[in-house]
């Protein structure tokens, strides 16, 4: 069948990208699914700085690639040996897929399963190869998702059924905001009753992290951003304060949980220097790995300090997903606040600009069922 994606051809390409145009939206072939995957009729998926980190090539990836690794579609087929999802469910897509049989697996959430990351560094799928295709050949999967289309082939394991009452807008930023800024909070770094909770960096996994601070009884959530426009988005989001990095650092602001959600060295620095002692540090941002922060093992010893790196927030999906959208309809996780803009994929080049200036939290690339009908050929509803 076919289905149009956003296809990654150039990394590092001149900014801004809405001239330069390193994803080119395009029709190309999308294989059937095979027996431990599921075709989904994507409806909607978020745009987050894990795309944009492949697209400027801090984190490199095998090309082309069809992006995008927070979404959230109907299933149209199921393999023969799928027994998690039917026909017509309302599916979340995760970009760590679970084996469950590794020793990382093992570890209830707290080290990425081993066998799903290789797939995602390899740009295949869980089983094994690709389902993308063109005239010239092979198209790589981003994450094991590749959202940034009207239809996707994915692995069992990288989705999780939710209730038609979740939209799918919402659903999408389950899968990565939620999870990974929720998670740090709540799994890696276990904010607990009466502490103070600082988040430093208010992207969307950032403020996903201050929304679930937000959800704990008795505690005090903190925004830290060097963007004015975020510390008021914080603030009308319930935070009880909001300041620049260096302001918070010299009014002696300290957090007994500090959750690092930039990616940058400069952050990470200023998180550790916004810790009190005896807390933890989470970090979850990506910076490129040629980058290195300068920490005293003095200030860690002497001062019990804990640092925690944190990927998909130290979750299981299947688990984790039903707790943070139990809490998103007990109207104490109000992610679709995050959304900043609605956009068409066709606009794709032009929403990594806008997340590389910093001035969108979520973008939601939105999928109507009429402009994906146009490229179904198989398993006809």
């Amino acid at each position: 069948m076919k289905t149009t994606g956003a296809i990654l051809e150039v990394m590092s390409a001149e900014r801004p990208y809405a001239t330069s145009r390193p994803v080119a939206v395009r029709e190309v072939e999308l294989d059937e699914p095979g027996p431990h995957e599921v075709l989904i009729r994507v409806e909607a998926a978020g745009v987050c700085h894990s795309d944009l980190s492949v697209v400027s090539g801090v984190r490199p990836r095998p090309l082309p690639m069809l992006l995008g690794h927070e979404a959230a579609g109907i299933v149209q087929e199921r393999g023969s040996l799928v027994d998690n999802v039917d026909v017509g469910d309302r599916v979340i897509m995760t970009f760590l897929p679970r084996c469950g049989e590794c020793e990382a697996c093992a570890t209830d959430g707290k080290i990425p399963c081993s066998e799903g990351g290789a797939a995602n560094a390899e740009g295949r799928l869980l089983d094994g190869g690709r389902r993308l295709h063109d005239e010239s050949g092979s198209i790589h999967h981003h994450l094991g998702v590749s959202g940034f289309a009207t239809y996707a082939v994915v692995d069992y394991r990288s989705v999780v059924k939710v209730g038609p009452d979740v939209p799918a807008d919402v659903a999408a930023l389950m899968g990565c905001a939620v999870l990974t800024g929720g998670g740090a909070v709540r799994n890696a770094g276990r904010l607990s009753k009466g502490e103070t909770l600082v988040v430093v960096g208010l992207g969307g996994v950032g403020m996903a992290a201050l929304l679930v601070g937000l959800a704990h009884d008795d505690v005090t959530v903190i925004g830290v951003d060097a963007a004015d426009h975020k510390l008021e988005t914080a603030l009308a989001l319930g935070a009880h304060q909001a300041l620049m990095p260096q302001e918070a650092i010299d009014a002696g602001i300290r957090g007994d949980l500090v959750v690092e959600a930039v990616g940058r060295v400069q952050a990470f620095e200023s998180a550790i220097d916004l810790t009190a002692i005896g807390g933890r540090t989470v970090m979850v941002g990506l910076p490129s790995p040629s980058e290195f922060a300068t920490v005293s093992p003095v200030r860690l010893v002497a001062e019990g300090r804990s640092i925690i790196g944190s990927y998909l927030g130290n979750c299981v999906p299947a688990r984790d997903l039903a707790i943070f959208i139990d809490m998103w309809r007990a109207g104490r996780l109000p992610v679709e606040r995050l959304i900043s803009a609605r956009l068409e994929i066709g606009q794709i080049n032009e929403a990594f600009d806008s997340l590389e200036r910093g001035d969108a939290l979520r973008q939601i690339i939105e999928f109507s069922q009429e402009s994906a009908s146009t490229g179904r050929s198989v398993g006809e509803q």
